[in-house]
Parts: C-alpha cells; sequence; structure tokens
C-alpha cells in the first residue's frame, strides 16, 4: 500500500528544565525549519509524563512546560502547521503503554541504556544493583514507544544516543502487528549529523547535567556575563589562538555565517585578546535571539494563552488517537460484547482447541465513534488489514467489494482508507485477496 504523501514527523521535550543554548542550535532551530518544508507533517508534545521519571519538584514540571512551550514559539513554531501538544492531555497514550507493556519481553527493557547505566552505577558503589530504579525508569521505553506509535511516525529526530529508544519501539510495534494485524507504522530514527553539538560555559557538551548551561533567552545583560566566563586559555592579547578545541569559537560558529567565520578564525590567527573575541561572540548570538526574546518575554507573561494553545493542539491531535484506540481495542479483544448478537457460543466453540482453520473473510461493524469499520481475517483469524472510518455501512461495503474484486486496483485508491501496511504484511494481504478474488469468479 502506498504511504501518506506527507512524511510524518514527531518530536518531543521533557519538560523537566530551561532551554538552552544548546537544545536551540541542535534541536529547536532545525525542527522548527523544517516543519515549514513541503510534504512534512510534525507533531511536537511537551513530554511531562516523562518528567515524572526525573523530578521530585511538582511545581518544576508546569514552569519548565512554560518555558519550553513558549520558547518553541517564539522561535517560530506554528501550531497551526503543527500539532503541539502536551503529552498528558492524550489519555490515550498510557493506555497504549499498557497494550505495549503486555507484548514487549523483559529482556528487552533489561537493555535499555538509561536502565543499565542506574544498574552499573549502583554495582560500582557497591550498592544493590536496583537501589532507586524505579518501575518508571524501567518502563520508560514503552511509554517513549506509546508516543511514538500513537500517532504512526515515519522519522523521529534523535541524536545517536536516542536511536535505541526508536528500534525499541519498531520492536513493540513489529509484535503487536504480528499478534493483532498491522495497525503501527514502523518508525525510523533520523539523524542529521549537520546539526551542532555546543559546548557549555566549561568546554564540556553543553548540558543540565553539568550546570555548565547559557539559558536560551536569559536577559541580555545575563547573557553578556555568561558569555564573558566561558573558559579559554591563558594567551594574551596579540598571541595567536587555535580555532581547534576552542569552546567559544564553537558557540560562534553555531551561529555565525561562513564569511563572519573564517573572519573570526582570521581574527583568532591575529591574536585577537579573549575579551573582544567573548563580546564578538555575544554581539552575534544577541543579534539572532534578541526579536524572538521580546517574544519569549511576552508569552511567559501570558500563561493562559499558552496553555489555550496546548489545549487546542491537543484536541487535533485527539482526533486521531481517539478512533485509532477505538480499533486497538477491538484488536485486543475489549469489545462490546452485544457485537457478538447471538453467535457467542458459536464462537466460543471456534475459537477452541482443535478449531479448523476457514479462509480469508472480511468482518464489517460500527464502533462507539459511530462508524463504520471492516478488517481482513486471515484463514485463522488473525487480522490482515484494518481499514480506517466511514461514515455508512454502504461506503464500507463498496470499499470491501472493490477490494474482494479488484486487489491492486482497490489498495491503490483506498490507501487513506486503510491503516498502513508493511512490505511483509502485505503479501499476505494480497495472497488472502487473490483467494477472495478466485472465490469470487
Amino acid at each position: 500500500m502506498a504511504s501518506p504523501i506527507a512524511t510524518r514527523f514527531l518530536t518531543g521535550i521533557t519538560t523537566s528544565g530551561t532551554p538552552h543554548l544548546g537544545n536551540y542550535v541542535g534541536s529547536i532551530r532545525h525542527s522548527v525549519r523544517h516543519s515549514l518544508a513541503p510534504g512534512v507533517e510534525s507533531f511536537f508534545f511537551l513530554a511531562d509524563y516523562h518528567a515524572l521519571i526525573k523530578v521530585d519538584e511538582p511545581a518544576r514540571i508546569p514552569q519548565s512546560t512554560l518555558e519550553i512551550a513558549a520558547s518553541w514559539l517564539a522561535c517560530g513554531l506554528d501550531p497551526e502547521r503543527v500539532t503541539f501538544y502536551r503529552q498528558s492531555d492524550i489519555p490515550e497514550i498510557p493506555e497504549l503503554t499498557w497494550f505495549l507493556t503486555c507484548v514487549t519481553g523483559k529482556g528487552v527493557l533489561n537493555r535499555a541504556h538509561a536502565y543499565k547505566s542506574q544498574l552499573d552505577k549502583n554495582i560500582a558503589r557497591g550498592e544493590d544493583p536496583d537501589t532507586d530504579v524505579t518501575a518508571g525508569l524501567f518502563m520508560y521505553p514503552v511509554l517513549m514507544g506509546a508516543d511514538i506509535l500513537m500517532f504512526n511516525a515515519h522519522k523521529v529526530p534523535v541524536g545517536r544516543d536516542q536511536v535505541q529508544h526508536i528500534e525499541m519501539a519498531r520492536d513493540m510495534g513489529q509484535r503487536f502487528n504480528h499478534l493483532y494485524g498491522a495497525h503501527f507504522t514502523l518508525p525510523e530514527a533520523e539523524i542529521d549529523d549537520a546539526v551542532a553539538t555546543l559546548p557549555g560555559l566549561d568546554g564540556r557538551k553543553m548540558s543540565k547535567s553539568y550546570d555548565n548551561t547559557i539559558p536560551l533567552f536569559a536577559p541580555r545583560a545575563q547573557m553578556q556575563k555568561l558569555i564573558a566566563g566561558i573558559v579559554t586559555d591563558s594567551r594574551a592579547p596579540g598571541e595567536a589562538k587555535d580555532t581547534e578545541g576552542s569552546a567559544l569559537f564553537q558557540i560562534f560558529q553555531a551561529f555565525a555565517t561562513a564569511d563572519e567565520t573564517a573572519a573570526l578564525r582570521k581574527a583568532y590567527a591575529e591574536g585577537i585578546g579573549w575579551g573582544d573575541a567573548k563580546q564578538l561572540v555575544f554581539e552575534r548570538i544577541d543579534r539572532e535571539l534578541a526579536p524572538m526574546r521580546e517574544r519569549y518575554e511576552a508569552l511567559l507573561n501570558d500563561p493562559a494563552q499558552i496553555e489555550r494553545i496546548l489545549l487546542a493542539g491537543a484536541e487535533k491531535a485527539r482526533q486521531l488517537s481517539r478512533p485509532f484506540m477505538t480499533r486497538l481495542r477491538h484488536a485486543v479483544g475489549l469489545r462490546d460484547l452485544s457485537s457478538l448478537g447471538g453467535q457467542g457460543a458459536a464462537a466460543s466453540k471456534k475459537t477452541g482447541k482443535g478449531a479448523k482453520a476457514g479462509k480469508p473473510t472480511f468482518k464489517q461493524y460500527r464502533e462507539r465513534d459511530g462508524l463504520f469499520y471492516f478488517k481482513l481475517l486471515d484463514a485463522h483469524n488473525g487480522t490482515l488489514l484494518q481499514s480506517r472510518g466511514f461514515q455508512s455501512p454502504q461506503d464500507a461495503g463498496r470499499a470491501i467489494g472493490a477490494l474482494q474484486h479488484r486487489p491492486n486496483e482497490a489498495l491503490a485508491t483506498l490507501a487513506e482508507q486503510l491503516e498502513p501496511v508493511d512490505n511483509d504484511a502485505m503479501r499476505a494481504v494480497m495472497a488472502a485477496l487473490e483467494e477472495l478474488a478466485g472465490q469470487a469468479s
């Protein structure tokens, strides 16, 4: 089946801190620009459930949510163009987390980097391996998998240290699809090596873990003071300076044009004083951030506006998550009993041990959302193909008829009305449809 024309990207931001320059050049700036590209459908969410694992001060989470939302919006994120929401406003996500928990092996989670890192620290200290290991830390990859799979993201922009989480989400989606039919698109990690990694005040990677960050929208005077405090060597004015390994030069380069970078490199070679170099760096950064800082401060002073934006984004997201969750509930067996009609006893016999395999068949039904659905079942009653909702049973019936009589043509024309199917599953779908087409002829 053809993929949707738009490629769906999904980005999550944990609400556990204040955005800094490293976040800006490493994620925000690039992601906002990319969200404006044609053929891209972008989802951005504030991962406040994830923050519960890391933050033990409840007041910090809403404050961080406010600061992060204001930062992204000030940097140009358009909530009309993208889906921008708060994770905890989507109740389908924790429900999907449980569904995925039930198909994910403990051995898979044992290999998660964050969990293994905590175990290694405990062992190195001679403590019990599970000291300070909560179930939340252990289950973190499953919640992340639910975030991604809920919206069938094609691409998830991450750093190389996060690729494992995308691989685990693929494993969960693949396992679920195998058991219950093709419901999930298997995501891919999107790594852009051109995106800068910024050094902090001490020369190490800028990170709140090292307490070496420069807040993205620090007031102008504070920004200038912080940049003046960046660690440099002891070379005096007039002595040539190396750009290699210079945190100050790397920070400048992340904001400057090629010509500006070349000019500072020349100034380094000619022995510019560190004070003058730091002033140049500050002025270049402030030139880019000053207009956005004004917008950020206005947003920060109007939290009610941000709340409205996030709730509107959540409603947009739930237009997808609600009906999708209805289908997933049906797939795993959480169903309205009235749909069994008077066939409960007969169905019980069919699903008992030794039940004979039948033939591929279509099953049409109505769900709680008022829409009409169908699925293609294989000879063992497993789901091969799942439809999206139709407004009337006649529309669903016509789609079924087209698939039965003209499989190849119908799969192409009905692509938007059918859930995505990967290449391996598509072979089984085609075999079943060809068998049905043969019976109809």
